[in-house]
């Protein structure tokens, strides 16, 4: 028994096995730690899974380096330049795969995407949750998840559009009397009451985070217009919270 492991092949694989169990150790160790790293607020790297599965990539691609030189006397690099043709027909049947992982490269450390940001592409639109070596994951108004490919993104026009959690609630209200002016000092109680009233409506459906802010646009036959801007907690509750403002102002006016 104990002169089967003497054998050299044996204890070779033995070592295989005990480095390729060390390598996974390491990674798993990396990737938590990188993630952990990546969520903090004063990290200036997207915390997107692409980032991680470079660094786990890397590690492997070490360990096994290790793993040929040290158990079988392979030389990784002599390896690596032997197979230099069939690399190259090999890259060339995963075009598709190597223009996407480029992508998500540009679009990652560039900052051109994040997770977090609410985008537009082509005529898909939402919030990203996550890049990763293949495609960007996007979630739209209706909840459902978008996939689009990196290359795509790195090749199409995109939009920033303005968090989604965002609020825009228009209004027109009318004028104190018929033959009152908006003096400033009537605007600014107007502009309070609004806000006041918006700040209850939103805070019943959602935590309110910025806002709400009055901004108004013009005067007309229909009374004072403008618009109440906020922003709530969860971008998924901007309906809810844009319907209970209309209505507590409906109920105003």
């Amino acid at each position: 028994m104990f002169t089967f492991f003497k054998i050299p092949f044996v204890q070779s694989v033995l070592w295989a096995i005990a480095l390729i169990v060390a390598t996974a150790i390491i990674a798993r160790i990396a990737s938590r730690a990188l993630r952990h790293f990546l969520e903090r607020d004063s990290n200036p790297l997207p915390s997107s899974s692409i980032i991680i599965n470079i660094a786990r990539g890397v590690i492997w691609a070490t360990g096994a380096s290790v793993i040929l030189d040290a158990c079988f006397g392979v030389n990784a690099n002599a390896l690596v330049a032997a197979l230099g043709v069939g690399g190259i027909a090999v890259s060339l049947g995963f075009q598709d795969t190597l223009s996407n992982l480029i992508g998500g490269l540009q679009v990652t450390f560039m900052g051109i995407v994040k997770p977090g940001d609410n985008i537009e592409v082509g005529a898909e639109r939402g919030v990203v949750q996550d890049v990763t070596w293949r495609h960007t994951t996007i979630r739209d108004t209706m909840g459902q998840t978008v996939i689009i490919p990196n290359s795509i993104i790195s090749k199409t026009a995109l939009v920033h559009l303005l968090p989604a959690s965002r609020v825009a609630v228009p209004f027109a209200v009318p004028r104190l009397s018929e033959d009152d002016s908006p003096h400033a000092e009537n605007m600014d109680g107007l502009a309070e009451q609004l806000a006041d009233l918006a700040l209850k409506a939103a805070r019943e459906v959602s935590p309110v985070i910025d806002g709400p802010r009055v901004l108004f646009s013009e005067i007309s036959e229909l009374g004072i217009k403008g618009k109440i801007v906020f922003q709530v907690e969860d971008a998924g509750k901007t309906g809810a919270a844009a319907d209970a403002v209309v209505r507590a102002i409906a109920a105003l006016v």
